[in-house]
C-alpha cells in the first residue's frame, strides 16, 4: 500500500530539524532510519502531516570519546556501531545486543537512537541502556538540551521522555571495562524475531564476590524493566553459580508480561529467570 500524502522536510543540522518539527503541523513524524516508521505508514496505520528526515543531519551521527562516557549519535546506525572500536572496548554489551537485532539490511540502515526512541519494550536497545545506566540527551525549541537518565526514558508502551517538538540528540553510555563483566542473552523462536524475553546482565566481581549487578528486562511488561529483587540478591553474594541461581528465581518479581501468540505471561516469567541465570552467569565469568 502507498503511504498517505505528506510534507516532506530534509534538514541539514539540529536546529533546522527542531524548526522543521515545530512548523511541520499538527502531526510530525521524525524520520531515521525508517524501520519502525516507513512500514506503519505503508500499511497507514500512520498518516503524518509532516515527515522530518533526519538523513543528512551529520552531528548525530557517530560515536565519540568523553572522558568517563562514550557518546553515541541518535543516527548512528546499528552497523556502525557493530564497527565501533569505543563501543567494543568500553560498551561490549550493546554490541552483542546490536549484533542480534532483525538481518544485516536492516541494521545497515536502522539507527541506535530511532530503535530506543521507539521504545518497543520487545526491542534489544532498551534494556541494555537500563543495565548500562545510559543517559539521553534532548534537545528542544531553541536549542535548550537536557538529559534524561534511561530509568526515566521509558514511560510507557511506545511511549518516552520525549515532549512535543524535542528531538532525541545522543545517547551518554557510561565507561565500563576492567573488572566488569556483560551478558545479552535473547530466545526467540525463529532468527532475526522480535525477543520473546531477553536479559542483558551487567556484573562487577570484587574479592570472589558480586559487588554489583545490573539486569534489563526485555518484553516484560509496558516498557523494559530492571530485575531490581535479583539485583539486590546478587549485591554482595558469592560469585557462585548457586548463588546467581538463587538470585535468578526472583527475575520476574514486578513484571507484567503480555500473553499473545508467541507465549503466555506465565511461559515468559519462566524464560526470564532462566536467561537472567544464564545472563549473569556469564557476565560474572563463572
Amino acid at each position: 500500500m502507498i503511504p498517505a500524502a505528506f510534507a516532506y522536510a530534509r534538514p541539514t543540522t539540529v536546529e533546522e530539524a527542531l524548526r522543521a518539527i515545530a512548523e511541520g503541523g499538527e502531526d510530525v513524524k521524525v524520520l531515521a532510519g525508517g524501520q519502525s516508521l516507513i512500514p506503519v505508514m505503508r500499511l497507514r496505520l500512520a498518516a503524518p502531516e509532516t515527515v522530518v528526515d533526519l538523513g543528512r543531519v551529520g552531528e548525530l551521527r557517530g560515536v565519540r570519546d568523553d572522558g568517563d562516557a562514550i557518546v553515541i549519535g541518535a543516527m548512528t546506525t546499528h552497523a556502525d556501531v557493530l564497527r565501533d572500536p569505543l563501543v567494543r572496548q568500553f560498551a561490549p554489551l550493546i554490541a552483542e545486543a546490536t549484533g542480534t537485532v532483525a538481518d544485516r539490511q536492516v541494521r545497515a540502515r536502522g539507527t541506535f537512537g530511532g530503535a530506543l526512541a521507539h521504545a518497543d519494550p520487545a526491542g534489544d536497545l532498551p534494556a541494555v541502556a537500563l543495565a548500562l545506566d545510559a543517559e539521553f540527551v534532548i534537545a528542544g525549541p531553541g536549542g535548550a538540551r537536557r538529559t534524561v537518565a534511561a530509568a526515566d526514558f521509558f514511560v510507557d508502551y511506545l511511549t518516552t521522555a520525549l515532549e512535543e517538538g524535542e528531538l532525541l540528540v545522543e545517547v551518554r553510555v557510561p565507561k565500563l571495562a576492567g573488572e566488569w563483566g556483560m551478558r545479552y542473552e535473547k530466545f526467540t523462536r525463529v532468527a532475526q524475531a522480535w525477543p520473546i524475553v531477553a536479559v542483558a546482565a551487567v556484573v562487577r566481581r570484587e574479592d570472589g564476590h558480586i559487588a554489583e549487578a545490573r539486569i534489563g528486562l526485555t518484553n516484560m511488561g509496558s516498557t523494559p524493566l530492571r530485575a531490581r529483587a535479583v539485583e539486590a540478591a546478587l549485591a554482595g553474594a558469592a560469585a557462585s553459580p548457586e548463588a546467581v541461581a538463587d538470585a535468578a528465581r526472583a527475575a520476574a518479581e514486578g513484571t507484567s508480561p503480555s500473553s499473545d501468540l508467541n507465549a503466555q505471561a506465565d511461559y515468559r516469567q519462566h524464560l526470564a529467570q532462566v536467561l537472567t541465570r544464564r545472563a549473569v552467569t556469564a557476565a560474572a565469568g563463572l
